[in-house]
């Protein structure tokens, strides 16, 4: 799941010396409200509608604007994880795509970034979500699986981060098949694991970046 391969074609890139009026037009032709600019092959930031609304002049030239997201890009081979990661760090909706020359390939959208990685870790699957806290010479996912097994549940998907809590331990993120947790989070604490949440996950989200908020709180970064 590589960056590149989540590149949208059909959103283009502007020019420096493009006017704020053909970027509207392009906008309003794709359906989109930001745009990437790239200059000589490198990319330079995204301008928005309302940015050039504010500004209210359709003669003004793209260089002439102070664009955002500058450092919003990634490496081509990066994770699409990472897409969600520099998305989140710069508040935007569409990220840059660099080959290892620093040429721009195109851009990959939030939506369809969260879309494959929501798919790959079963995250729109209804279920609950079960958060531990361990030694990283505790982690087992077999040792896991078998408890939550014992109750009855598979686990759908696992994520590992580190404990912003404590630097000597990691957190591990289960989405089960139940939701229903009481069960199995007691008999996870029988076996002597440490869980510090739980909670159901919630679906039907109203928006992209509702999406995207409930991606990286699954995911906590």
């Amino acid at each position: 799941m590589q960056a590149y391969e989540f590149i949208n074609n059909l959103i283009p890139p502007l020019k420096l010396t493009d006017r704020v009026g053909k970027a509207l037009a392009w906008m309003e032709e794709i359906r989109t409200d930001v745009l990437p600019v790239v200059h000589e092959g490198h990319f330079m930031g995204l301008v928005t509608d309302e940015m050039i609304y504010e500004i209210n002049d359709p003669n003004l030239t793209i260089q002439e604007m102070d664009l955002i997201s500058t450092g919003g890009f990634v490496q081509m081979d990066r994770h699409i994880y990472e897409v969600l990661r520099v998305s989140s760090e710069h508040h935007a909706n569409m990220i840059a795509v660099l080959d290892k020359d620093q040429v721009y390939q195109g851009v990959v959208t939030v939506e369809d970034a969260i879309t494959a990685f929501t798919d790959s870790i079963s995250i729109q699957s209804q279920g609950g979500v079960l958060i531990l806290s361990m030694f990283m010479t505790d982690y087992s996912l077999y040792d896991i699986a078998r408890i939550v097994e014992s109750e009855n549940a598979k686990i759908l998907s696992s994520f590992i981060s580190s404990d912003p809590l404590d630097d000597s331990k990691i957190k591990v993120t289960l989405k089960l098949d139940q939701t229903e947790l009481r069960h199995i989070k007691a008999t996870m604490e029988r076996f002597g694991y440490k869980v510090i949440d739980h909670y159901q996950e919630e679906i039907g989200l109203s928006s992209e970046q509702d999406r995207l908020g409930n991606l990286l709180r699954f995911l906590d970064i």
